[in-house]
């Protein structure tokens, strides 16, 4: 395949040809005129493909205010409405697809409820969307591990069926108990040489605790690069000196960080910890499910939302909003052979834009999608066979 004059990232126009499902080469391109903006695929870094409501009829949401509310009103509609993982998993990962997103993570929960059964189905999704998307799948406790008998080994054995990485939520605030939950997490990563990616809603001095404590942990395991935490709101409420050096510490021991730039929650300030050297990538969160129904399987969209939320407007701005759903995301999760140059993996997203502002505000179904050296999508539709 040879993608003739386009752009990558709005450089000077060259030709990409692509050999055996990878970049062979950039060659100067010897034609004229305005050329297609080239972008690698896009990185959907934090979503919950089990919980999605995606195609299916609207649900009406009267959910309470807690957290805790959330999570059992989800057990209640998911047996009432019969959702299937499986079905509208499918339908969200083909949507991103549809949209550029050629690399995604999904947290699959693990809990009483559902024990294995959506750890089974993403895993046969994984498979089916395989050469397509990749996908990475996330062991993920949504009530907890201490809590209730049975999650850890649960847990346990979603790493031996082959999930990519194991979870945790809150340990103070769900599990009362943030040293044994994370001993639990981190033992389980250890035990399959696994990577970690907690959820961390818990506020000020109370999620700095766990932050220090994972940032401990992952220095004593030799874990750098490895880990992730989702969301971290903490930092967002703590005044700077100290967030500060909470961010040096993470990225001192190599700890990524994760957002979904909720317009509600205060966020970890984006430039001033990329400037202490952490890395901070961004995820929908919830697509249209039993929490939120909000959000659209779009990563454009995505950048766009922390553009808004940390009012980047400049044009410079906007292409660093554009590498928290590229670079960032593939650097954080670990999506390996990504990018615009030879040798890496054929993952290509062509939109008619001036440049990376234009694409992130105007967010245009992108012309043509392209992954691993096959032709996936058209016009935002995906393409067929």
């Amino acid at each position: 395949m040879i993608l003739e004059h386009v752009r990558p990232l709005g450089a000077a126009p060259v030709d990409v040809h692509v050999e055996e499902g990878r970049i062979a080469r950039l060659l100067p391109s010897a034609r004229p005129g305005p050329a297609a903006l080239l972008l690698p695929g896009l990185v959907e870094g934090h979503c919950h493909l089990d919980k999605t409501l995606w195609g299916l009829p609207w649900w009406v949401n009267e959910v309470g205010p807690t957290r805790m509310d959330r999570i059992e009103n989800e057990k209640r509609v998911r047996r009432r409405i019969g959702m299937d993982a499986a079905r509208e998993g499918r339908a969200l990962a083909e949507a991103h697809l549809a949209a550029g997103t050629t690399r995604l993570r999904s947290h699959v929960d693990v809990d009483e409820e559902s024990r294995l059964s959506h750890v089974e189905k993403l895993l046969g999704l994984r498979e089916a969307m395989a050469g397509r998307m990749e996908i990475q799948l996330v062991a993920f406790p949504q009530s907890g591990i201490l809590r209730t008998p049975g999650v850890r080994e649960w847990l346990d054995e979603a790493l031996r069926l082959g999930c990519d990485a194991v979870g945790g939520i809150d340990p103070s605030l769900i599990d009362r108990d943030p040293v044994r939950h994370l001993d639990a997490v981190f033992g389980l990563a250890q035990k399959h040489a696994r990577p970690v990616d907690i959820h961390l809603h818990e506020p000020g001095e109370l999620g700095a605790f766990a932050l220090e404590l994972i940032a401990e942990r992952t220095r004593a395991l030799g874990m750098g690069g490895r880990v992730v935490v989702s969301h971290g709101f903490a930092l967002g409420d703590l005044a700077g000196p100290r967030a500060d050096a909470l961010m040096a510490l993470l990225a001192e021991a190599g700890v990524a960080l994760c957002t979904s730039a909720p317009p509600s929650r205060a966020v970890p300030p984006l430039k001033r910890a990329r400037e202490l050297g952490l890395i901070v990538f961004a995820g929908n969160d919830n697509i249209r499910d039993t929490w939120n129904p909000a959000n659209a399987p779009d990563m454009l969209a995505r950048a766009e939302m922390v553009a808004l939320k940390y009012d980047l407007r400049r044009d410079a701005d906007l292409a660093l909003a554009f590498e928290t759903v590229s670079g960032a995301g593939a650097l954080g999760c670990g999506f390996a052979e990504y990018g615009l140059a030879p040798g890496c993996r054929a993952d290509l997203v062509l939109v008619e834009a001036s440049c990376l502002a234009e694409a992130v505000v105007t967010r245009r179904p992108p012309k043509l999608v392209v992954s691993g050296g096959r032709v996936v999508a058209r016009d935002g539709a995906l393409a067929r066979g």
